[in-house]
């Protein structure tokens, strides 16, 4: 099983809608950005703070939390894109798995691939 990174909004896709985000989440582990998480479904989803509560333990069941420690500066349209790529190098991750389309113009960020939820299953199920 690939080492991956899901960005906030396959979390979101999954909390909120299921489909093929949730399905990347079911396959494993993945290093959340826990607070903006909650930011996004407090603000746009108007998710309680008890229901964000109970989101963040059970993504916490399946997740790793990790620190990153270098910072990153690449993508100057959306400075939280940059969290995603620091997370995705402090864990040693194989993909980051985004809908986001600043990540995705990237393709690539220090020898790890980033990829559609779709994309991301299509290969695997070819593993």
């Amino acid at each position: 099983m690939p080492r991956i990174v899901a960005d906030t909004n396959i979390y979101i896709s999954a909390l909120n809608f299921s489909g093929k985000a949730d399905e990347v989440l079911a396959l494993g582990r993945a290093g959340p950005i826990l607070d903006e998480i909650g930011g996004v479904l407090a603000r746009k989803f108007r998710w309680s703070a008890t229901r964000m509560r109970e989101a963040r333990a059970a993504i916490g069941d399946f997740t790793v939390l990790v620190h990153p420690r270098e910072p990153v500066s690449v993508v100057r349209e959306d400075e939280a894109d940059n969290r995603i790529l620091e997370c995705a190098l402090a864990a040693g991750a194989d993909a980051i798995v985004t809908g986001d389309h600043h990540l995705l113009e990237l393709r690539r960020f220090g020898g790890v691939r980033i990829t559609t939820p779709r994309e991301f299953l299509d290969a695997e199920s070819r593993r």
